[in-house]
């Protein structure tokens, strides 16, 4: 179930009393895995970084690997210095696996960009060779290999199952405490039967290269 993750997802409007008994289970469940983060993959040093600013202040940065998706990375730096990630939201938040956002505003509308070769291992792409670790930052895509654009997700835990078949580009290197938080809000059910809808809207207030 979790493998259809990545394709593109429309919000639900659901009662908030459908969470209002197991709103923080899952969050406190993943609470311990918050404290387990995974070794760099490659060095983070002087590479291009871009820095997260959340709509509470909160903040994370991502270190881009460009010399494993080139593509991937120069569409997503490209997004981030147009503004595009300006109030968007993570829309899709599961416990023990990941948070995808980058692709619908506040209001539940799809925020589009231009879609982008597929860059990983199963789609021609050998080159690519990151693993889906904790802190790994990954394109969404639905299931054209080549339909990816804006939507990212960042893994939360081990996804190896996702190796090979979805482009990672960078990984979290500051503030991965940031998006262990979006654990927290409460969260409807989605059409995979999933917990993983935000019932008040995770916010990017700003993205912004920072080296």
């Amino acid at each position: 179930m979790k493998k259809r993750i990545i394709s593109i997802v429309c919000f639900l409007t659901a009662a908030v009393l459908l969470f209002a008994s197991c709103g923080n289970s899952g969050a406190e469940k993943t609470g311990n895995d918050a404290d387990q983060s995974s070794a760099s993959q490659v060095s983070s040093g002087n590479r291009t970084k871009i820095l997260f600013t959340m709509e509470d202040g909160k903040t994370f940065t991502i270190a881009l690997y460009p010399e494993y998706a080139p593509t991937t990375c120069e569409n997503f730096e490209s997004l981030v210095k147009s503004g595009f990630y300006e109030g968007t939201t993570f829309h899709r938040v599961i416990d023990g696996f990941m948070a995808q956002g980058g692709g619908f505003n506040t209001d539940g509308s799809q925020k589009s960009a231009e879609s982008i070769i597929g860059e990983f291992a199963n789609n021609g792409f050998a080159q690519n060779t990151l693993k889906h670790k904790r802190g790994t930052v990954s394109m969404a895509r639905t299931t054209i290999p080549d339909s990816a654009s804006s939507q990212f997700f960042i893994c939360y835990k081990d996804c190896d199952f996702l190796d090979g078949n979805y482009a990672a580009f960078g990984e979290v290197t500051d503030g991965m405490d940031t998006v262990d938080s979006f654990l927290e809000v409460e969260r409807d059910i989605d059409s995979n039967g999933d917990r993983s809808v935000p019932l008040t809207p995770i916010v990017i207030k700003s993205a912004e290269v920072i080296s």
